[in-house]
């Protein structure tokens, strides 16, 4: 069924997720179906996440975490890994001013030490000039993996454990964390996988463990304000009924 955005007042949400976290999916194929390259889908795919972004401003999202480039792409063809490097190039140099004044807050979960220096640099800058920016946090996964993450954190552990920082008894789930790349943030609530896959694809393994989950069949340059609104309802839905069960 198709949702306009007048339906809002008609349906209105009550359960806005605090966390939203999106796999970017489907960029390369849309670029495919429609004849062009795959590097034009990553560019138009680009183009969708800061209309995502907008959308979550206008919901009261207060932080969206993208997987924009995952540990595992650095195996896709040399010229789209190229292209995927330059993005983010392109991308903050464009739009920083704009996220200034938008009051969007940038930070980065994955490892920037294989990243090419241009590509690090321009999204340390962005990091360091949006730090006190406070109307929504978006972080960036990029260069991210989730086994990756756990395995990194426990090596920070155990050297924390050697260096006497922290003690056997000191580990907890809370301690455990605070050493991921998303360490500070809260869990997403809700887990949108564009581009009709479903499966989590090595994105989020800890920390979505208790997250809503919402797959659609659209490519993401495709997914538009309407989606992102289905899926809010969908996760409405959810919350009300968890709500409506509980015991009195």
């Amino acid at each position: 069924m198709t949702i306009s955005m007048q339906k809002i007042d008609e349906q209105p949400i009550f359960h806005i997720p605090k966390h939203i976290a999106i796999t970017m999916d489907g960029n390369g194929r849309w670029g495919k179906s429609k004849g062009f390259s795959r590097s034009k889908g990553h560019y138009e795919g680009a183009k969708t996440m800061e209309k995502v972004i907008d959308d979550c401003i206008d919901f009261g999202v207060e932080i969206l975490t993208l997987y924009a480039f995952s540990s595992e792409n650095w195996a896709r063809p040399k010229d789209e890994v190229n292209y995927l490097m330059q993005l983010p190039i392109r991308f903050f140099k464009q739009k920083l001013p704009i996220f200034m004044k938008k009051g969007i807050r940038i930070i980065v979960s994955g490892d920037l030490a294989q990243v090419p220096d241009s590509t690090r640099k321009v999204l340390l800058k962005s990091i360091e000039e949006t730090r006190n920016n406070n109307v929504i946090t978006v972080n960036f996964a990029f260069n991210y993996g989730g086994r990756d993450e756990i395995l990194r954190a426990v090596e920070k552990m155990i050297k924390a454990c050697q260096s006497k920082e922290i003690s056997i008894d000191d580990i907890t789930e809370s301690l455990f964390t605070s050493y991921l790349y998303t360490g500070g943030l809260p869990d997403p609530d809700l887990y949108i996988r564009t581009g009709g896959e479903k499966r989590m694809s090595n994105f989020l393994l800890w920390q979505a463990a208790s997250a809503e989950l919402y797959f659609t069949d659209v490519y993401f340059p495709d997914f538009n304000t309407e989606h992102l609104l289905k899926a809010l309802y969908e996760y409405n839905g959810r919350k009300q009924r968890d709500v409506n069960i509980l015991p009195k």
